[in-house]
């Protein structure tokens, strides 16, 4: 399934300091597969997984006339290592990518978050505990700005996906929606995706059909 951006960029940079920021975030229309990106000082593109693993880095493709997010050129700068001598929560997972530095929780922190990404650059990165709900256990609960996920408790197309970032919500179709959509996002604040239905050609099925943005007056 192609992988469909929505960039709420606006709402998050507002809420972040000035050096590396949250600058989008990626998910598949069925709401899984996050991926929360940071662009560094030097126009790096950081890919961390919700569940805070270090997944890619790199240069946005860039055309004559339009940008391509989500698609990323190999970096061909610096990028260093953390070595054997390290502690083994982090030896050999990236410590450098360009002038940005990326540290890692150890488990005497706590072993829940060991080797997960505890900072880039000046961002940190907070994770929800094993006294949290399992649907979101060891997610990222704050990386500059706060995540909340639906629980375990929520239905169950939408339990563990993500429910807001910063004040930005978002919405799924239910498990009793038309099952060629169902569990699908819904809405971003105040825009609202629709899809084709079951009953429409089956190559249209589950297809985003349309983006309407609802009046905020």
């Amino acid at each position: 399934m192609k992988r469909i951006l929505f960039t709420i960029t606006a709402t998050f940079l507002l809420a972040l300091s000035y050096g590396q920021r949250l600058a989008q975030v990626t998910l598949t229309t069925s709401g899984s597969s996050d991926v929360i990106s940071f662009i560094t000082d030097d126009a790096i593109f950081i890919n961390v997984s919700k569940d805070g693993k270090l997944i890619d880095w790199g240069i946005e493709v860039t055309g004559r006339f339009n940008n391509y997010p989500g698609k990323l050129d190999k970096y061909m700068g610096r990028v260093d290592y953390y070595t054997e001598n390290d502690n083994e929560a982090f030896r050999g997972k990236v410590k450098y990518i360009g002038k940005t530095a990326i540290t890692y929780y150890t488990s005497n922190e706590n072993e829940l978050f060991k080797g997960k990404v505890k900072t880039i650059g000046t961002v940190l990165f907070d994770y929800y505990s094993s006294y949290d709900n399992e649907a979101f256990r060891g997610n990222i609960k704050s990386a500059g700005v706060p995540v909340t996920y639906y629980s375990s408790f929520d239905n169950e197309a939408y339990k563990g996906k993500i429910k807001s970032i910063g004040s930005s919500a978002l919405t799924y179709y239910a498990s009793f929606d038309d099952k060629a959509f169902k569990g699908k996002i819904k809405s971003i604040d105040t825009r609202s995706f629709t899809y084709y239905s079951s009953f429409d050609r089956q190559e249209y099925r589950g297809a985003m059909k349309g983006v309407t943005k609802r009046s905020t007056l």
